[in-house]
Formats: C-alpha cells, sequence, structure tokens
C-alpha cells in the first residue's frame, strides 16, 4: 500500500520534476497544471454598478495552498485592478452603502484575520479589529456608520473532578478533555473549542467592539439591517434542545439599543437568509415546512416586518433558491438557482412571477463538476455573477441591459496551450421506469470517433447535489489519460424538482443503481467505449455508490471508492452532522431498526465482490470518518479481493482535493489503479 502512495505522489509530479520534451511543453491536461488555475469568487458589484470588487484565487507552487486577494474590476471596460494583495490571505469584500468604503478581511499583518476598511477615493486603509478569531458575515449599516460582523466567543467548558496540585516546574500530561456539546466535532474544523458564534457592532470608523448577542446560542448565520438602522435581523434557533435539531431555525429580530432579542417565524423546518426591503415594510426570507424527507425545496417567502403575513413567492418553481437579494425599488427580490445542473439567477417579482435574468454561473469548486456560483445587484439592477463553462473555472461576468459580458479571462494563457477533453450531453433514459438522466461525457484529447476507448464512471456525491457542464480537474486529468469520463444526475439529485430528488427518500442506494447502468450501457451504444474497459469512481455519496455498484455485478474492470458510507449504522453513530443522518434518511435510529441500515448498506454486499477496489479517504474526514473506509478495506482483505488505502493526509471530507499536489496525488492513484487492471483486461483479451 504505501509503495502505491509514494508511485502516486511521483506520478503527479513527475512533469514538474522532468524537463519538457524537445518539441515543447505538453498540451495535455497535467496533474501540475492545478498550480497554474485562478478562479474567482465572492463578486461584489458597486452600489453604482461601475465597478465588481472580487476574490481572486490562485494556487501557490511554495505553499500548495490557494492564496485568496481582492481585485476591482470596471464593469464597462473590464480593466482590472489588484486592490488587496500581496503577503496574507484577503477575501470578504463589502461596500458601503455609498460606495465609497469597502470592508474587507485579512491576514496581512499576521495571526488572526481582521476586519479593514478602505477608503476608494486615496486608498487609505485602517484595521478595525484586533480579534483572537476572524470575523464573518460582514455587513454596513444604512448610514454607513456601523459594522455588524459575527465571531465565536469561547467558553470554559465542562469539567469533571480535578488533578492533583502540579509541583512548580513539574511536566505533566495535558489535562483530560471533558466533552458534553452535543455538536462536539466537525468536518474541516476538527474537534470544536466550546463556545458560541455571536454579533458584535463596530464603528467604521474604528475603536472598540460591542457585544450585541449572548447565550448558549449560536446568533448570525445570516444578518440584515433594518433601513432605519434601529434593528437587525439574524437567522439561528434560541429554542431549547436547539443542538438536536438540525434544520429548524427562525428569524430572529435583535434591537440595537438593548440587544433585546424577538422571534419573528416559529414553524417547524428553516428559516434563515434574512433580508429586509429597502422600505423597511417587509422581511425577505427562504425555508420550508419541515417533513422530514431527504430533501426539500428551499423556497423564497416574504412576511411583514414584524412577522406576520408569510407567504411563499416561488411556489411555482420546482427548484431550491438561494441567496435573496432586493431591488433597489422593492418590487422584486433576486435569487439564485440550480436546473438541470445549470446555476441561474432569477428575479421575482412579490406576485410570484419568476423572470431568470442571468445564466452561466459557476461555481469555486475544481475537482468535479458541481452545480454552484454567487452573484451581487446593483442599484440599478446590474448583475455581477461568476461565470464558467465545461472548459474554464469562474470568471467574473456581469450581466447589464440585458446582456452578459464576461470581464475576466483568468486561464486563458494556461488553456491557449492545452488541448482539454470535449464535454458532451448524452441521452440516457433509466431502464427502471424510463425516466430521463441528465448525463455528460469527457472525451480524451484529440478523439478519435474510431477507436475504442476504455470508460470511467465518476459519481457525484451529495446524494442531494447535481453535476451540470462545469469545469473539473479530475474529468480532464482522466480524460487526458486516454479515458472517456462518463458522469451524471441519477435520481436523487437535484436542481430536477423534488419528486426526482425524493426519489431515494429511505431508499439510497436503490434504483439510483439502474440509471447509472443505463448510462453506461447508453455511453457504449455511442460505439466509442470498450465494453470490456469500465472503471467506476466517485466520492462521499458516490463512494457509496461506487462500493454498490461492485457489491451488485461485476461488468466493472477495477473500481476506486473514495470517502464512502460503508456500514450505515457505524456512520450515523461516528458522523459530525450524526443529529441529521437517522431523522431524515432513515426516519429511524439504528436501533430501532437494524436490518434496515444493514440493507441499504454497501458493506452488506461485499461478500459478492470481486472487483479490484481502490478505496480513498482524506485522513482527518469527519464527515464519512475514517473508520468507514477501513472497514471496507480490511473486509476486502479478509476477502483476497486486491485492494489498498489511500489516506490523503491532513485533510477532511471537504477539503479531500483542496491542496492542489493532493488533488493531483490523488486522481493520479486512481488513474494509477485503473491502469493497472486496464493492462490486464488488454492482456486477457489479447489472449482470447
Amino acid at each position: 500500500m504505501r509503495s502505491l502512495m509514494i508511485a502516486a505522489s511521483l506520478l503527479a509530479l513527475a512533469g514538474a520534476a522532468s524537463a519538457a520534451p524537445a518539441e515543447g511543453p505538453s498540451r495535455k491536461f497535467e496533474g501540475r497544471d492545478l498550480f497554474s488555475l485562478e478562479w474567482a469568487s465572492d463578486p461584489q458589484i458597486s452600489p453604482n454598478g461601475r465597478l465588481v470588487a472580487y476574490v481572486r484565487n490562485a494556487n501557490d507552487v511554495m505553499t500548495d495552498r490557494a492564496r485568496r486577494s481582492i481585485w476591482l474590476v470596471d464593469a464597462d471596460t473590464g480593466a482590472q485592478t489588484p486592490l488587496v494583495a500581496g503577503a496574507g490571505s484577503h477575501a470578504s469584500p463589502r461596500w458601503s452603502p455609498d460606495g465609497k468604503r469597502l470592508a474587507y478581511v485579512s491576514s496581512a499583518e499576521g495571526g488572526a484575520p481582521q476586519l479593514f476598511v478602505r477608503w476608494m477615493a486615496d486608498g487609505s486603509t485602517a484595521r478595525l479589529t484586533g480579534l483572537p478569531d476572524s470575523p464573518g458575515q460582514i455587513t454596513w449599516s444604512p448610514d454607513g456608520k456601523t459594522i455588524a460582523y459575527t465571531l465565536f466567543e469561547p467558553s470554559e467548558g465542562a469539567k469533571l473532578g480535578s488533578a492533583p496540585a502540579k509541583p512548580e516546574g513539574a511536566k505533566w500530561a495535558d489535562p483530560l478533555q471533558v466533552i458534553d456539546q452535543v455538536s462536539y466535532r466537525a468536518d474541516g474544523a476538527g474537534y470544536l473549542k466550546p463556545g458560541y458564534t455571536h454579533v458584535y457592532l463596530i464603528s467604521a470608523d474604528g475603536g472598540a467592539a460591542r457585544q450585541l448577542t449572548f447565550g448558549a446560542y449560536d446568533d448570525g448565520a445570516q444578518v440584515s439591517w433594518t433601513p432605519d438602522g434601529k434593528y437587525l435581523l439574524l437567522s439561528g434557533n434560541r429554542a431549547a434542545g436547539w443542538e438536536r435539531e438540525p434544520v429548524n431555525t427562525e428569524v430572529y429580530q435583535v434591537a440595537v439599543a438593548d440587544g433585546s432579542v424577538t422571534a419573528l417565524t416559529s414553524r417547524a423546518g428553516p428559516d434563515n437568509q434574512p433580508a429586509v426591503s429597502p422600505d423597511g415594510r417587509q422581511v425577505a426570507y427562504l425555508g420550508f415546512d419541515d417533513q422530514y424527507l431527504g430533501y426539500q425545496n428551499t423556497r423564497l417567502y416574504v412576511m411583514d416586518r414584524d412577522g406576520k403575513n408569510p407567504r411563499v413567492l416561488t411556489g411555482s418553481l420546482d427548484r431550491s433558491v438561494g441567496d435573496p437579494q432586493w431591488a433597489a425599488d422593492g418590487k422584486s427580490i433576486y435569487v439564485q438557482y440550480a436546473d438541470h445542473g445549470a446555476t441561474k439567477v432569477a428575479r421575482v417579482s412579490l406576485d410570484g412571477r419568476i423572470q431568470t435574468v442571468a445564466e452561466g454561473l459557476a461555481g469555486g469548486g475544481l475537482d468535479r463538476p458541481y452545480s454552484g456560483g454567487e452573484f451581487s445587484v446593483a442599484n440599478d439592477g446590474a448583475i455581477a455573477f461568476t461565470s464558467g463553462s465545461a472548459y474554464r473555472p469562474s470568471d467574473i461576468s456581469v450581466m447589464k441591459a440585458g446582456k452578459a459580458r464576461r470581464l475576466t479571462q483568468l486561464n486563458e494563457n494556461l488553456f491557449a496551450g492545452k488541448t482539454l477533453g470535449e464535454v458532451r450531453p448524452l441521452k440516457v433514459a433509466s431502464s427502471f421506469d424510463g425516466k430521463p438522466v441528465d448525463s455528460w461525457l469527457v472525451l480524451p484529447p484529440n478523439f478519435d470517433p474510431a477507436k475504442k476507448y476504455p470508460l470511467i464512471l465518476e459519481i457525484h456525491g451529495g446524494p442531494f447535489s447535481s453535476y451540470g457542464p462545469s469545469f473539473a480537474t479530475d474529468m480532464q486529468l482522466y480524460a487526458a489519460a486516454g479515458y472517456v469520463v462518463l458522469y451524471t444526475n441519477p435520481r436523487g439529485s437535484t436542481s430536477y424538482g423534488e419528486e426526482f430528488a425524493n426519489l431515494i427518500h429511505h431508499a439510497y442506494p436503490g434504483h439510483d443503481y439502474d440509471d447509472l447502468m443505463s448510462a453506461v450501457d447508453a455511453a457504449i451504444a455511442t460505439g466509442s467505449v470498450n465494453p470490456d474497459e469500465l472503471f467506476v469512481t466517485g466520492g462521499s455519496g458516490g463512494g457509496v455508490l461506487t462500493a454498490w455498484i461492485v457489491g451488485k455485478t461485476d461488468r466493472f474492470t477495477a473500481a476506486a471508492t473514495q470517502k464512502p458510507v460503508i456500514n450505515w449504522s457505524s456512520m450515523t453513530l461516528t458522523a459530525d452532522s450524526y443529529t441529521y443522518f437517522a431523522k431524515y434518511w432513515f426516519g429511524k435510529l439504528p436501533w430501532e431498526d437494524p436490518q434496515g441500515y444493514w440493507a441499504r448498506s454497501p458493506l452488506s454486499l461485499v461478500g459478492n465482490v470481486k472487483t479490484p477496489t481502490l478505496v480513498v479517504v482524506g485522513g482527518e474526514d469527519y464527515r464519512t470518518p475514517v473508520s468507514e473506509s477501513e472497514q471496507y478495506y480490511q473486509a476486502l482483505q479478509l476477502r483476497g479481493v486486491p485492494t489498498a488505502l489511500v489516506k490523503v493526509p491532513g485533510v477532511g471530507h471537504g477539503a479531500i482535493a483542496s491542496r492542489p499536489s493532493q488533488s493531483a496525488a490523488k486522481a493520479s492513484a486512481i488513474l494509477a489503479w485503473f491502469d493497472r487492471y486496464r493492462a490486464k483486461a488488454e492482456g486477457k483479451s489479447a489472449a482470447q
């Protein structure tokens, strides 16, 4: 196993260590190219619509991490200017209401990131805070005099008993760690320090901050000011037993004068992302009536400022919406939504009419083609958004007067020298019930339709999420290695409506298997895929389905299951989101329905597995814990099935591909595993 890990790293970095061939650099997309990628995020258009401040992300080859800087781009000319760059990480640009100042968070001075304000006219900058942790949810007051932000406030934590008095100068073991929180660890954060997140206020000219909210609650997941500056609206859960209610939240009003809190909503289900209308008379917010389904559409609501007369505005749109932002005239609200894998911006009028006003949004994920994107709206209705395609990561675009224009071209030089795999839609109907299943093929560069290629089926996670026609490094690396790559949105995927997503409610894995096999059959039917060289991989929910597939069929030559769930009982009782899974994905606790949990666990099928299967997991994964992958690896070893375990050191579930060297090495390890058995399959075919 260790030799495989070393080989994978060497394969990923081999291009960087060897001299370029005499005829010039490779035109294939390679692992080392991950260090050259840049992508845009968090576009913030100025109130007058003339400038866009955004976060420019670039991978640093010396630190093996993404570095963030803040740039300005002219919305009319596309001219760019670095605003906050250099040492440290810089993010969260937020315009003052008059557009004359920009608040942002930066670690330029070392230590924890702090809140800064820049005066745009002369470039003067002031640091406002000296905090032990990074501030979040930066929000200007309407008069521009105050900035609200959230901050984690540590508490002492639980204690049980006491150790003997330690002699002066003695070196003793660390004290006991006593945990009594319901949520005590989180993927990407590890074991959590005791404490709570609260809202603070600070003068935009500097000075001491004032804590506004208190108590044993987490406040301010989203924050919005009322136009008169007298109140803040925020979302959270202040009810008894809130820690055991992973979905339920309410919208609260907090008085700036004395911190008094009033709940404006009270239903069972999430009520969040409040946004107060420009005239202060109404509040837009998101949520749904919780039916304890695996997936439920998030809808846009509006209520009176006092919480009365709530009504849904997007009931006719069978899609989830996000990020509500009021138009300056208060007559409509902008939201974003994903439709068949593509993310769009819509304007929703107060009578429920919905008009799509921008398309082609792209998110910041690079390794796989998930739907996503971000946007902001100026007072004149201009929209700044992150845009991309199957061949480019996210750039900044602006929609003005019904016309979209891409303002940045962050990767043009890189891709001018690369031949990427073509991405084609593939028509698929499920063999189970004939439902259409959106699918795409990524073809090897210089694809020859007369040849037959090996196929990699790549399955998305979630399972309640969606792929789309977006750029993805894994797909391009696999294609560059000579594989046709198939990715698809089987039942359970979002962006196709609530019914389609809930076809796997309390039945996952299930007939999503049939959808995936139908997609493979459709790919073979194109005539360009060798049916004797089929491979399968996927991460998280895709890892679950990969392990499920090899337990049900031997048609795949080799498999690589990434960060999977193998045993639903053990996962439910060890995952960071354990209060959620049993309630929404099963309806019963593991000891109440052990057979139901076991019947949906890939471990129940391990006795059928003959396919050589690689197991990949982040070394600090708390969402689908490392023990899940190790269970499967050891089960395969006990059965004598060819296997290897690859751990990506120091990263969790969501960050498994966040460092470019590890992302490249992980893809290379999977390709090396597939190539090993591809060679055996070719040899077997030749012998026959």
